[in-house]
Formats: structure tokens, C-alpha cells, sequence
């Protein structure tokens, strides 16, 4: 009587024991998936690791202090894109919106959809930097031999003059990557029924 209490006992334990880990691992793989657009949303609303911020408007005054901003261009391997500033910097009065242009060549025979991740360097000023309107905000669909002119308008936050550690700041560069995106499945036309077509 006792040894199947026992027994009862035990596989109750051991049960509970399974469903916990079972959760715990459940939870680990869904924390795993969640983590980049978390990590992402992060940066984005903090300026963290160099991320830019995406501003509603201008900012109310410009400052008398100017900055050199750098514009670095890249293509990941497997995108047969050209891909370029149509200069390489500007000087810019702090609170000053400026509007930069790039072209994009589509290289390739073939129709391809892309989109730049962004960044800006030194990585301690990207909540100072912040984009009211950027062809990084979503994605490009170039067809064969396409040429596109594309366009990024922003300014660096007056605020910045109050951070100390940003004094001997006289440079920033605003870097693009544009990587490849997986084709869409397209639908496959169907073959007419031989039978049908004998009705």
C-alpha cells in the first residue's frame, strides 16, 4: 500500500518536474525569437550602438558649432547592387536638417528586393542623431538594370552640446549596409485537368 503511494508520489514529482522544464524551454525558444526585435525596438528608441532615432519634426534652433558627417555606403555579398552617396560629407551646424541623396543600381537580370540596416560612428552619439525620413525605413524592390535615387533627411540634436563627453566631437559617419531579402514564394499557375477539358 505505502510502495504505491510511493510510486504515485514520485511519477507526481517527476511529471511536474517534466512540465517545468518543458515551459522553461518553451520560454527560452520564444525569448530567443523575441530578442532581435526587442534588441532592435531597443536601439531605435535609445540611439544605442550607434542606432539613429527617428524624429516626428525639426528642432526649434541650430546651434553656431558645425560637424562633418560622413556617409559610408555597403553592399552584403549576394546583392549585385551598386550602391553610393552622391557625396561623401558635408558640414552640418548642429540642429541643422540636412537632405543627402544615394543611388542604387540594380546590376542583376533579375527583379530584387533589399534594405539597409544603419548605423552611425562614433556609437555613444546615435541618440543624438536622429532621421525624419529615410529609405532604410523600408524595404527596396529594384527590377533589372533599375537606377534609383533614394533619400535620407536628418539632423543631430542640439542637446548634444550639453554632453560633455561629445566636446571634441567635430565628426560622424552615417553608414548604410544593404542586404538581401528572401524572394516571396510566387503562386504556380495550375495545369487545366485533361479530363475537364474532354466535358
Amino acid at each position: 500500500m505505502n510502495q504505491t503511494r510511493n510510486d504515485k508520489r514520485k511519477l507526481r514529482r517527476d511529471l511536474t518536474v517534466a512540465a517545468c522544464c518543458g515551459v522553461f524551454v518553451a520560454a527560452m525558444i520564444g525569448a530567443a525569437y523575441a530578442s532581435v526585435p526587442l534588441y532592435t525596438w531597443f536601439c531605435k528608441t535609445t540611439g544605442f550602438a550607434g542606432t539613429p532615432l527617428v524624429a516626428e519634426k525639426a528642432p526649434d534652433h541650430m546651434l553656431g558649432r558645425s560637424l562633418t558627417i560622413r556617409f559610408d555606403s555597403n553592399v552584403m555579398p549576394g546583392l549585385p547592387w551598386k550602391f553610393e552617396p552622391e557625396q561623401n560629407e558635408i558640414k552640418l551646424r548642429i540642429g541643422e536638417v540636412a537632405t543627402v541623396n544615394y543611388r542604387v543600381i540594380n546590376q542583376a537580370a533579375r527583379e530584387i528586393t533589399a534594405q539597409a540596416s544603419y548605423n552611425v560612428t562614433p556609437p555613444q552619439v546615435g541618440g543624438y542623431f536622429n532621421k525624419i525620413n529615410c529609405f532604410c525605413f523600408t524595404q527596396q524592390t529594384l527590377k533589372a538594370g533599375e537606377t534609383r535615387e533614394m533619400t535620407v533627411v536628418f539632423y543631430v540634436d542640439p542637446s548634444i552640446a550639453k554632453d560633455r563627453d561629445q566636446n571634441e566631437l567635430n565628426t560622424i559617419t552615417l553608414s548604410y549596409s544593404f542586404y538581401r531579402l528572401p524572394e516571396a514564394e510566387r503562386p504556380v499557375a495550375e495545369t487545366p485537368d485533361k479530363n475537364s477539358s474532354k466535358l
